[in-house]
């Protein structure tokens, strides 16, 4: 498709024919910021969000339903719904590694951070809350039970807390290396 689409009509049946979602590739600039067009392509692919004018990008209608397609139509959200706490929140119950998109001060929210380390079976989400949450036992414990690899990104203070060390280990044996040195060579640990 080389000529750009200039009518809505023909965008939105394209929408509905081809139903890939790559039509805002394909669009106007001025159908780009139509919000009936880039809503109709957003719920069939969330990331067509990057083709959507800035404005829709900063609309939280379209991005709450660009990300409820997927998740990681975030990364061309508005800094501004990056920093939304329902946004992020909405992201978060549906794919616990959305939390890479948030704003710093979301990275910092315990609530959130909590909500994206449940939904954590490979140990990764941990990795993108702040240092302050990575040192929180609470937080990491609910981590590590998830997914023992967790302790990866733990603070070094719970990296050296044997019951913490304790249950990631339980759960991954191989989490033993991402241990202090000290509780890398404790017998209790060892045999457990």
């Amino acid at each position: 498709m080389s000529e750009k689409i200039t009518d809505k009509t023909e965008a939105l049946a394209a929408v509905k024919e081809g139903g890939d979602g790559y039509v805002l590739e394909h669009v106007s600039d001025e159908l780009k910021a139509d919000k009936e067009v880039v809503m109709a392509v957003v719920k069939v692919n969330g990331h067509a969000l990057q083709h959507a004018s800035d404005e829709l990008r900063a609309d939280k209608e379209v991005v709450m339903a660009a990300v409820k397609e997927g998740i990681h139509a975030l990364e061309y959200a508005s800094d501004e719904l990056k920093a939304d706490k329902e946004v992020l929140m909405a992201a978060v119950r549906k794919q616990g590694d959305a939390l890479q998109y948030a704003s710093d001060e979301l990275k910092a929210d315990k609530e959130l951070v909590m909500a994206a380390v449940e939904q954590d079976y490979q140990g990764h989400n941990l990795e993108h809350a702040s240092d302050e949450l990575k040192a929180d036992k609470e937080v990491v414990m609910a981590a590590i039970r998830k997914a023992g690899h967790a302790l990866e990104h733990a603070s070094d203070e719970l990296k050296a807390d044997k019951e913490v060390v304790m249950v990631a280990v339980k759960d991954v044996p191989y989490a033993l290396n991402f241990a202090s040195d000290e509780l890398q060579n404790d017998p209790e640990i060892l045999e457990g």
